[in-house]
């Protein structure tokens, strides 16, 4: 990794991590909350690929946890937030434009995958009904995220990023 793609994947984390920071709303069920930093995780996926977004999303996300108070949620972040990046990257795959059909499925796919991934760690950290309370929540905060990266991925495809970005 060169030091431009280094740089790169520095900024992606904390905007990640800021994202899922600023706007906090609590879940009283799983001590969990709603944010929009999977929106960020979905640009990355889109722009970058792989292992861009898996880092961005394990990792900024881990760190949102972590700055935030939410301990408890830092290892199950780090592994459904970076799987979610990773899956999302995978099936986006490479390549000129942003709404293509593949870059839209890894989003949905990538998001939906973030919903059952804390569903399952939650039935272990609290209960199944603790658990399916927390699915309306989660797929609010999927749909949220995915409308905020519809929308900012056409600014940043309208801005050309995908030129400054993907250099070498």
């Amino acid at each position: 990794m060169n030091t431009r793609k280094l740089c790169i994947t520095g900024l992606l984390i904390a905007l990640t991590c800021v994202a899922t920071m600023i706007i906090k709303i609590p879940i009283p069920a799983t001590q969990g909350y709603i944010n929009v930093g999977d929106s960020i995780i979905l640009i990355t996926a889109a722009l970058l690929g792989n292992p861009f977004a898996a880092l961005a999303g394990g990792i900024g996300s881990a760190l949102a946890d972590l700055i935030l108070g939410y301990t408890n949620y830092v290892p199950v972040t780090f592994v459904v937030k970076g799987i979610e990046g990773l899956i999302a990257a995978a099936i986006a795959g490479r390549g000129a434009g942003f709404f293509t059909v593949r870059k839209m499925a890894g989003a949905v796919i990538g998001v939906a995958w973030m919903v059952l991934g804390y569903f399952i760690c939650e039935i272990f950290m609290y209960d199944i009904a603790a658990a399916s309370g927390s699915v309306i929540s989660n797929c609010i905060q999927a749909a949220g995220s995915f409308v905020i990266f519809l929308v900012l991925g056409f600014a940043l495809y309208k801005a050309k990023i995908q030129k400054f970005v993907s250099k070498d």
